[in-house]
Order: structure tokens, then sequence, then C-alpha cells
């Protein structure tokens, strides 16, 4: 699976500390450790995917 760099992947967390490596393999990078602030969501550096705290301030699933 390719990202679209229009529409990056959301991933959400039940932890503020996250891992990504993007894809993976060959398509990957490496891997890198997030932190997600007061704001409750971290963007890889890489691949722009998203990671949200569920539950936390930026969940748009809440409520």
């Amino acid at each position: 699976m390719i990202i679209d760099p229009a529409n990056p992947e959301t991933v959400f967390s039940e932890n503020k500390r996250v891992a990504c490596e993007g894809e993976g393999g060959p398509l990957g990078h490496p891997r890198v450790w997030l932190q997600m602030g007061a704001e409750g969501f971290v963007d890889c550096g890489y691949c722009d995917r998203r990671f949200i705290l569920a539950g936390g301030p930026a969940d748009p699933r809440k409520d």
C-alpha cells in the first residue's frame, strides 16, 4: 500500500508514545519513536502518518 500524500493514513493509539516505520520492509523508513503532546496527536516526519490518542482531544470519534 502506498500512502497518498494528500490523504495520509491515520492510526488511533491507546498510548501517547508510538513507533512508526512506514510500510515496513523495503517500502518503509527507519523506525522512529514519537511522543504525543497535550493536543493528543503526532505526525510522522517521514511518511506523514498521523497517530491520534484514542479518546483524546484530537479523536474525531469521541462523543
